[in-house]
């Protein structure tokens, strides 16, 4: 790799101060450094055993779903007469299936985008009954858990959430005795499939036991198998490496393309193979392309706040894709959790009269998060407290161990 070009006193300074962007802390939340001492290392060990899940926090969804339930008779009834009604579809769909020697039709899917069922063995009998007592029981949840007065519209979206996981652990798919396509894979390779499914599960224990990577992972490899894009790191910062790319064509536009990843992985998501990589795409169109790839974090970056991101790596990013190209403006693409932080770049550079942009494109990222989707289920007040008292402790074991970062 080529060596780093020092382009810090080419770079115009620019010092923007952003706000930090984070979640508006619950204000019923007793603050964690005032908390008794043994309090916070219980519910730092609650938070760790649940994987950073509250159990306070569903407990406390099944009682405002269970009691606004219990005092709504007219809701009850209406489950009652639906549950009878599937009973009494299942029991004309078997009878009809059975006394037929072909298929019937396709199990009807709880989602569109449900395909477990989609072979043309489940549609036979008793298969065909297994996948639709399954699927009208999801439904039925998905109505238990829905319409009932009085119940916060959270705790409902949350038990329906942990009903549909609770429910996908036993659903017919799973189990070789109630799967078609599993038993005739069987039958044919004469039990051949499941010793490779017991050696590949072995291999598995062997590995996770040691920390290893996995064979598939390991055939991964940066400039070999992905990353396959040619560039070189032209500015290097504490926090990130700059990449510029090499052209392919003749002539290039005039202005750069700079591309701000997320940081929770790494940047060559965007380029993994020539036949899908954007990066290579962009570069072949006549665009000159910088992108950001972002140190991998340690126990020293405890510290390291959103705006370090900033400051550290995409305003830098934007300065040397300008200083290199000699251009006036570069296009800044932000992706995921880097779109959220081009987006707030974006905006501090308008409040300063800072026209260093020429465009801004954000792809698969988040500007609101009032609507955070599924993710929203798992951020309440008893969520964030196991969360808080979790990482709070952790954090200061970690100051025990190492030094205060230089960042």
């Amino acid at each position: 790799m080529d060596k780093p070009v020092n382009l810090r006193a080419k770079s115009p300074a620019v010092n923007v101060a952003v706000p930090v962007l984070a979640p508006a802390r619950p204000s019923s939340l007793i603050a964690v450094e005032n908390e008794d001492p043994f309090d916070r290392f219980t519910h730092a060990k609650i938070a760790q055993l649940a994987g950073g899940f509250s159990p306070m926090g569903v407990a406390e969804a099944a009682f405002d779903w269970a009691l606004h339930l219990a005092a709504s008779p007219g809701r009850q009834a209406a489950l009652a007469v639906s549950a009878l009604s599937k009973q009494a579809a299942l029991v004309q769909t078997s009878a009809s299936l059975s006394s037929e020697d072909s298929g019937g039709s396709a199990p009807k899917r709880a989602a569109a985008d449900d395909r477990r069922f989609a072979a043309e063995e489940w549609r036979y009998w008793p298969f065909s009954l297994y996948a639709e007592g399954f699927l009208a029981t999801q439904r039925w949840w998905d109505e238990a858990t829905s319409q009932i007065h009085g119940a916060t519209r959270h705790h409902l979206a949350l038990l329906n959430f942990i009903a549909r996981q609770a429910l996908d652990t036993v659903a017919p798919s799973n189990f070789l005795l109630t799967n078609p396509v599993a038993l005739k894979r069987t039958l044919s390779e004469g039990g051949a499939n499941l010793m490779r499914g017991a050696m590949h599960f072995s291999a598995d224990l062997r590995r996770l036991s040691r920390n290893e990577r996995s064979e598939a992972a390991k055939a991964f490899e940066p400039g070999k198998t992905v990353a396959l894009t040619k560039g070189v790191v032209v500015k290097r910062t504490d926090l990130a490496e700059i990449i510029q790319y090499s052209p392919t064509t003749e002539s290039v536009r005039a202005e750069p393309v700079v591309i701000a990843p997320a940081w929770i992985m790494k940047y060559y998501i965007l380029d993994l193979q020539p036949e899908n990589s954007l990066i290579k795409h962009l570069v072949d169109s006549g665009f000159t392309v910088f992108c950001i790839s972002w140190r991998n974090p340690t126990s020293r970056d405890r510290d390291v706040g959103f705006d370090d991101y900033r400051r550290e790596g995409l305003m830098p990013a934007i300065s040397a894709a300008l200083a290199i190209t000699g251009a006036d403006r570069a296009h800044l693409v932000g992706y995921c959790i880097g779109g959220t932080l081009a987006a707030i770049a974006a905006a501090g550079m308008a409040r300063d009269n800072d026209d260093r942009l020429k465009s801004l494109t954000l792809f698969a990222a988040q500007t609101d998060f009032t609507e955070p989707g599924e993710l929203g289920l798992f951020i309440d007040a008893a969520s964030w407290r196991c969360l808080k008292t979790s990482c709070s402790s952790r954090a200061s074991w970690n100051r025990a161990r190492w030094p205060a970062p230089s960042i």
